[in-house]
């Protein structure tokens, strides 16, 4: 079944930071140890499948991810990253996708740049592998910088902030004129706070309220939020005292997605992908 209701068509190779519409970015995690959707689309094959799904539902973009950054996850070696997205990134790309991959390795940035991928997504922002930022300045793709301050097996150690809104800001900052030292065109730049990553529940709660202020402190940028399934909803939707399971934290996201498109957001990062792209629509259709 082919998703046909498109509205307003927005082009995800744009770099204007207000588009006409939020975009949709669906994500295919090719790993074994999601904490989503626990390996569904682990062979690359059925990722493929999945993705194309996604897009004929309405994703702009397709996020691909062969590691696992859920918290205390172990990191996955580069060869089998490299094994799981190539196949991924290959087929998407020629069918005509705007592919991005979640990596933080620079190894995996070149190749899968060379492959198709028109994104690359870091959630380290370039301080797991510095080398990166070299890596994307010369290769001319996009590339999301996401606020993170240690790898997944350490990163709730590390919630203090004396002001989490006003801290999340400097650091990324820091950041994206790490990117610009490095060659990446300030344009070609997007910014995720990083919902889920060396933060408690309270502090996501924080940073989606302030989601005006990072309008407003990265007027010039695309600002990127990543919500989806992560256990700050399924706390909030807990029942008798159980949090919510991943998979049934699609409306809780959705709400949020609408949140994010009400503020301006360039894009949303999403597992569930029609009704996130119907809620853009009609945000889209409100606000013109």
């Amino acid at each position: 079944m082919f998703y046909t209701s498109i509205v307003i068509a927005v082009d995800p190779s744009d770099t204007n930071p207000h588009p006409a519409r939020t975009l949709v970015m669906g994500v295919v995690n090719v790993t074994p140890n999601s904490f989503s959707d626990g390996g569904m689309w682990a062979d690359p094959e059925v990722a493929i499948r999945h993705a194309r799904d996604l897009v004929a539902q309405g994703a702009d973009i397709i996020d691909v991810g062969g590691e696992s950054t859920r918290p205390g996850a172990a990191r996955t070696f580069e060869d089998e990253e490299l094994h799981r997205v190539l196949p991924v990134v290959k087929a998407l790309a020629s069918d005509g996708v705007t592919v991005s991959v979640d990596t933080m390795r620079s190894s995996v940035a070149e190749a899968v740049v060379e492959a198709g991928a028109r994104i690359v997504n870091d959630v380290s922002g370039g301080k797991a592998d510095p080398e990166i930022l070299n890596v994307v300045a010369g290769t001319g793709v996009d590339y999301v910088l996401m606020h993170w301050r240690g790898q997944s097996a350490t990163m709730q150690g590390l919630i203090h902030y004396e002001d989490v809104v006003a801290d999340v800001i400097s650091e990324i900052s820091q950041q994206v004129d790490a990117a610009q030292t490095a060659g990446i065109e300030r344009e070609r730049i997007i910014v995720d706070p990083g919902i889920g990553f060396s933060k408690t529940t309270e502090q996501n709660w924080q940073l989606i309220d302030a989601a005006d202020v990072f309008q407003k402190e990265f007027k010039d940028l695309r600002v990127v939020w990543g919500v989806s399934r992560k256990r700050f909803l399924g706390e909030l939707l807990a029942d008798n005292g159980q949090d919510r399971p991943a998979l049934e934290r699609d409306a809780g996201t959705m709400a949020l997605s609408t949140y994010f498109a009400l503020h301006h957001a360039w894009c949303v990062r999403t597992h569930e992908v029609r009704a996130n792209r119907d809620a853009m629509e009609t945000i889209a259709r409100v606000l013109a």
